[in-house]
């Protein structure tokens, strides 16, 4: 679209409502939020949506594809979401389904700062899926989850992250946590001679996120959690370029956004905006869990975090949600080891939580690449 930003959305058309008209309206509302006929012909051509396509595909239903010029967004990540979908997502009846991203954007936005092959050397993994579990439940002191840490990490689990509900809380307070839990995984790694990570959850008030993420990195983690949509977007490029942190990105409260007849696509959310952010993992629901997201969702979504896109690394898709140990194997062979398996309940059911890792790694290893 000659280096401009498209949009493809679907809408849901009430009575009296038709598609290029309602088209026309999210290209201004969008952007310069007056009629077409209180503009000069400059700035309605340099800045107001364009309209490029409308098909009808149903009574009331059709698709749009509108085009926005970089101008109205330049290299800002919060002015890009306000573009997409900002003031529209206030309307009923209009759904974001498909992107086509411009090189120069996606440039400026610059992607993960590690990626899978980095995530694959923090790891020292090759040829298979990584694996992945949660510390839980909140309640448990720091100590206690520092047990279950150093277990899992001798089984030979690669990344144990907190739990995302893990904030502060008194039973296991945020400093007396990252101490224990590093220190753990440091002594079971100096047992094995593997390179197991802790992932301190890092979500937190603006007032404290630059502190626990200092607080992580001094510790000797190499990587962290964080609930992109709770804290802001663009606080991944924060931590991408100015702590040089792994991101393993958390889906908390994305699910307002994937309504069916209005909101984001979940593979543009999960997969090229917290991609585009700098997310080196991104955690999905995976089918059959908890959660309802199809298998094609989920196709969608790992296609979105590892598909080409501009000079972009690729990021790891992480599957979780409900995820049965005994079903691992049919995950890796379907989506292949550029994956990371996140099984948590099912992995604390198997009781002795070292064997239980050490039995789910030999699951993995033996099915290699």
């Amino acid at each position: 679209m000659d280096g401009r930003l498209g949009v493809h959305y679907a809408l849901n058309l009430a009575a009296g409502e038709d598609a290029a008209g309602k088209a026309a309206l999210i290209g201004l509302e969008q952007t310069v939020e007056l009629p077409r006929s209180l503009l000069t012909a400059e700035l309605a051509e340099r800045f107001a949506g364009r309209v490029e396509a409308v098909q009808q595909t149903g009574p009331r239903r059709a698709r749009v594809v509108l085009s926005y010029s970089l101008d109205a967004i330049g290299a800002d990540l919060p002015q890009c979401l306000n573009l997409l979908f900002g003031n529209i997502s206030l309307k009923p009846g209009i759904r974001v389904v498909d992107l086509e991203w411009p090189a120069a954007l996606v440039t400026a936005l610059g992607g993960p700062g590690h990626g899978i092959a980095g995530l694959r050397r923090l790891t020292g993994v090759s040829g298979r899926a990584l694996l992945c579990t949660a510390l839980k439940p909140m309640g448990l002191s720091a100590t206690e989850l520092a047990s279950c840490c150093e277990a899992f990490a001798r089984g030979g689990i690669d990344i144990i992250k907190d739990d995302h509900g893990l904030a502060d809380q008194p039973a296991a307070p945020f400093a007396e946590r990252l101490a224990r839990c590093q220190e753990a995984v440091t002594r079971a790694n100096a047992a094995t001679g593997r390179h197991s990570q802790y992932f301190p959850n890092v979500t937190a008030p603006a007032a404290l996120l630059a502190q626990r993420l200092a607080a992580a990195r001094e510790a000797g983690c190499l990587g962290v959690l964080i609930s992109p949509w709770l804290v802001g977007l663009d606080t991944l490029r924060l931590i991408r370029d100015q702590y040089g942190l792994a991101i393993l990105a958390h889906p908390a409260l994305t699910g307002s956004l994937f309504g069916r007849g209005a909101g984001m696509a979940p593979q543009l959310v999960l997969g090229d905006l917290f991609r585009l952010a700098g997310a080196d993992a991104v955690i999905y629901p995976n089918a059959g869990g908890r959660f309802d997201f199809s298998a094609a969702t989920c196709a969608r979504i790992n296609d979105h975090l590892r598909r080409p896109l501009g000079t972009l690394r690729p990021s790891l898709p992480a599957p979780a949600g409900g995820m049965d140990v005994a079903r691992a194997g049919q995950w890796v062979r379907r989506y292949g080891p550029d994956t990371l398996l996140l099984i948590g309940g099912s992995l604390y059911a198997q009781g002795d939580l070292q064997r239980g890792a050490a039995a789910l790694r030999a699951v993995v290893e033996g099915l290699g690449s």
